[in-house]
C-alpha cells in the first residue's frame, strides 16, 4: 500500500525530485549565510578607506580587490547582498500581505465591490513605478532627514537613507496589484466550493471564511507569486540604485556597486564583475526555485 502523506510532505517530495530547484535553494541559503556571517569574519568594514591601496586587484588581503577609495570590495559586496536580499524579502512580504487581503476581499464579495476595487488596482498598475520612486525620493528626502535627526526611534534608519525608504513605499503602493489579481482569481473559483457553502450555512462570518478557508486554499499560488516577487524587487532596487535612487553612501547595495564600477569598467573590470555576478546568481536562483515551487504545488503534476 502507498505510504500515507500530507499535502506539504508531498510538495516537499516533489520539490526534492527537482534537482535544479533544490540546487537553487542551497545557493540562496549559502549566499544568505555568507552575506550575514561574512562581514563579521572580515577585519574590514564596508566604510573603511585605506590610502595607497586604491584599485587593487583581487589578492590574498582583499579577495575581491579594492575600489577607488581603497575600500575592501569583498565586504562591500557582501553588505550589498545583505541589503538587496533584505529589500527583496521585505518587499515580497509587503506585496504578499497587501495583495492577498485586497484580492481575497474583492473576489469574495464580487459585484460592485469587486468592480470598484479592481478598477482602482488597474489605475495603480498604470502608474510608472520608476517615476513614482523619483517623485517620492524628491518629496520625502528632506522630511525624512529631519525625522531621522529629531526622532530617536527612526534614527537607526538614517543609514539606509530616504531613497531606500521611498522604494519600500513604492512597493507598498504599486507592486501588490499582480498578487491581488492572482488571489482574486483563485477566490472566485474557490468560493463556489461546497466547503464554503457549508461554512456560510453554519454561520461563519465573511472574515472567517476569507482567512480560514479561501486564503489557505490559495496558498500554492500565493507562495509561488511571493517567491518570484523577491528577484523582481531585487532587480528593481538594483536598477534604482544604479541610477542613484537607492541607499546613501557609504552604505552600498549591489546596484550602487555596479554603478560606481562603471567609471573604471575598462581599467578595473573586476569591480563590476563581482557585484554583477552576485545579482545574476541571486535572481536566477530565486526564479528557478519559483519555477520548482510552481510545479511542486500544482496538484495536477502529482503522479
Amino acid at each position: 500500500m502507498r505510504e500515507s502523506t500530507t499535502y506539504w510532505k508531498d510538495v516537499w517530495k516533489k520539490l526534492k525530485s527537482n534537482k535544479v530547484a533544490i540546487i537553487s535553494l542551497y545557493v540562496i541559503i549559502l549566499i544568505t549565510l555568507l552575506a550575514i556571517v561574512g562581514p563579521m569574519l572580515s577585519p574590514y568594514s564596508y566604510s573603511d578607506q585605506f590610502r595607497g591601496e586604491e584599485h587593487q586587484t583581487p589578492n590574498a588581503q582583499h579577495w575581491f580587490g579594492t575600489d577607488y577609495l581603497g575600500r575592501d570590495l569583498f565586504v562591500r559586496v557582501l553588505y550589498g547582498t545583505r541589503i538587496s536580499l533584505s529589500i527583496g524579502i521585505v518587499a515580497s512580504i509587503m506585496v504578499l500581505v497587501i495583495g492577498t487581503v485586497y484580492g481575497a476581499i474583492a473576489g469574495y464579495f464580487g459585484g460592485k465591490v469587486d468592480n470598484i476595487m479592481m478598477r482602482f488596482a488597474e489605475v495603480l498598475s498604470a502608474v510608472p513605478s520608476t517615476l513614482m520612486v523619483i517623485l517620492l525620493s524628491v518629496v520625502l528626502k528632506e522630511p525624512l532627514k529631519e525625522a531621522f535627526n529629531t526622532s530617536g526611534v527612526l534614527k537607526h534608519l538614517s543609514t539606509i537613507g530616504p531613497g531606500l525608504i521611498s522604494i519600500f513605499i513604492t512597493f507598498a503602493l504599486l507592486y501588490w496589484v499582480d498578487m491581488a489579481r492572482i488571489v482574486r482569481g483563485q477566490v472566485l473559483s474557490l468560493k463556489e466550493q461546497e466547503y464554503v457553502t457549508a461554512a456560510k450555512a453554519l454561520g461563519g462570518s465573511s472574515r472567517r471564511i476569507i482567512f480560514k478557508h479561501l486564503i489557505p486554499n490559495s496558498i500554492g499560488q500565493i507562495t509561488v507569486t511571493a517567491t518570484l516577487e523577491i528577484p523582481s524587487a531585487i532587480f528593481t532596487e538594483s536598477f534604482l540604485s544604479f541610477i542613484g535612487l537607492g541607499v546613501d553612501a557609504p552604505m552600498a547595495s549591489l546596484g550602487s556597486l555596479t554603478a560606481s564600477a562603471m567609471n573604471g569598467i575598462y581599467s578595473y573590470p573586476y569591480q563590476l564583475i563581482f557585484p554583477a555576478l552576485f545579482i545574476s546568481i541571486i535572481i536566477l536562483a530565486f526564479n528557478l526555485l519559483g519555477d520548482g515551487l510552481r510545479d511542486a504545488l500544482d496538484p495536477r503534476m502529482k503522479k
